[in-house]
């Protein structure tokens, strides 16, 4: 694993790494965090593969140019909560409240990002175990737990001792969406595996499983762009 910076404005830092199994060199742009990644098969020159990049440098260009910027949780921001978008706006009394368009945060706004990712941590593990305990009924399987995480690379798991795991970010998803991850993994209680069984379960427990899991594809890394850590 190396490092090179290609010139330009701004500069792009590429991550160089080797890969017995490639077959051809590739770029890569995260999702997540922007990182452009290029691999190299054994037997490559690193000079060749720099070659290459430079060569796509537009395209990496307009990648990076068409991620979405990340959002500081803060007083004014806004944010969606259960797929509707909430400005958060100062409020009164000790609990966090919606009211139409708004969410109100009582205390400093300095404590409003702490505030707001623990109250959102509550209402996920609410919908979430509300959805599990219906799925799981329907299936006439039981879990032994439910965790929630702050995950990137899955929404969601579910472990061959019955353990479930969320992400809690999907408390910012429509309420089908979050559906649809807990019926997909209550369903691995039934086949641990993606085989066309666990795709049939998937469908009784969730008949429209398919809008959501489009949805989730095409717009779901947005939902890591919302930054509680400020």
């Amino acid at each position: 694993m190396g490092h090179h910076i290609l010139p330009g404005n701004p500069p792009l830092a590429l991550t160089l790494r080797r890969s017995p199994r490639a077959r051809r060199i590739s770029l890569r742009v995260s999702r997540l965090d922007g990182r452009v990644t290029l691999t190299m098969p054994h037997g490559v020159r690193e000079g060749e593969a720099l070659d290459f990049a430079r060569t796509k440098e537009d395209w990496l260009r307009a990648q990076l140019d068409a991620r979405p910027q990340s959002v500081d949780v803060t007083m004014g921001a806004t944010i969606p909560v259960e797929g509707r978008l909430l400005r958060i706006v100062p409020g009164t009394g000790r609990r966090i409240l919606r009211d139409g368009d708004e969410i109100a945060v009582p205390g400093p706004g300095a404590a409003a990002p702490a505030r707001l990712r623990a109250w959102l941590k509550g209402l996920a593990r609410d919908r979430l175990a509300t959805a599990s305990d219906r799925h799981a009924t329907a299936l006439g399987r039981p879990y032994a737990r439910l965790t929630l995480r702050d995950t990137r690379s899955r929404w969601g798991s579910c472990s061959s001792g019955g353990g479930l795991m969320y992400s809690w970010r999907l408390i910012m998803a429509a309420p089908e969406v979050l559906d649809y991850v807990a019926a997909h993994e209550v369903a691995h209680l039934a086949e641990m595996n993606h085989s066309p069984a666990f795709w049939a379960v998937v469908a009784h427990l969730c008949p429209d499983y398919q809008t959501p899991r489009r949805w989730l594809r095409d717009h779901g890394t947005g939902l890591h762009r919302y930054r509680f850590d400020v």
